[in-house]
């Protein structure tokens, strides 16, 4: 039986390029999204066995909680989990709201937490399950205007560092991926000619790419509690 990948924020970005890989792999995907109609149209797009889409707002526990109650009980149990739903809204921190300070916590790193914990029963009965968080660079490096969201990335590191400790024994694997600039909607907003100017490969990378990079993490069987950095030479700069 082809194995069950849970994608959360599935329905764009990464998230999609992710789902659209592990199709083709042979994976039977459950594609998880906050826009429900978003998830259904990327389940349906995608080649292969016979996709599904949840919609959960992870950033509430207990809409994840349900959300994985029922990936099980219709689907099996999970074998990959890649968590990339995240947020972002940049500013000094002076001048950050403090409810845009928590959504963004909820969302990128309280989010994360609890679809790992909600996943990991299912995980724990199934050979070779692997976790893979999607991070930032900005959360290892930080940068101004950046101090809510490159907390909330950076929290990840630790999260899954200690998250890989509990369950090695059990077999399960987690890993962080830290992108640097990538084409999605996050990244629409700046000026994407003068932003790669610092960056040693001279360009944004691309959805795929980065999808690339999850891949080999989900499959490599000696990896676990790592951060693999996909920014094109980004950090060489900063």
């Amino acid at each position: 039986m082809s194995r069950l990948a849970v994608v959360c924020g599935g329905s764009r970005g990464i998230g999609q390029a992710v789902c659209r890989l592990l199709a083709q792999r042979g994976c039977r995907l459950a594609v998880v999204s906050r826009n429900k109609d978003a998830a259904r149209a990327t389940a349906a797009s995608l080649s292969g066995a016979e996709h599904v889409a949840f919609s959960c707002d992870v950033s509430k526990e207990t809409d994840v909680q349900r959300t994985f109650e029922t990936i099980q009980k219709t689907c099996g149990n999970i074998s990959y989990l890649v968590n990339a739903a995240g947020t972002n809204r940049d500013g000094l921190l002076l001048r950050t709201k403090p409810e845009d300070m928590v959504d963004l916590l909820h969302t990128n790193l309280l989010g994360t937490m609890f679809t790992c914990k909600a996943a990991l029963r299912s995980m724990l009965q199934t050979q070779g399950a692997a976790i893979v968080n999607i991070g930032s660079v900005v959360g290892l490096k930080g940068n101004a205007g950046q101090c809510v969201y490159s907390a909330s990335k950076a929290g990840l590191e630790g999260f899954t560092r200690s998250l890989a400790k509990e369950v090695a024994s059990r077999n399960v694997r987690v890993n962080l991926l830290a992108p640097g600039f990538i084409r999605t909607d996050m990244t629409a907003g700046l000026r994407e000619n003068e932003a790669a100017r610092s960056i040693p490969l001279g360009r944004f990378g691309e959805p795929d790419e980065v999808a690339q990079a999850v891949l080999f993490l989900l499959e490599s069987p000696y990896i676990t509690g790592q951060v693999l950095v996909v920014d094109g030479g980004l950090q060489l700069a900063m």
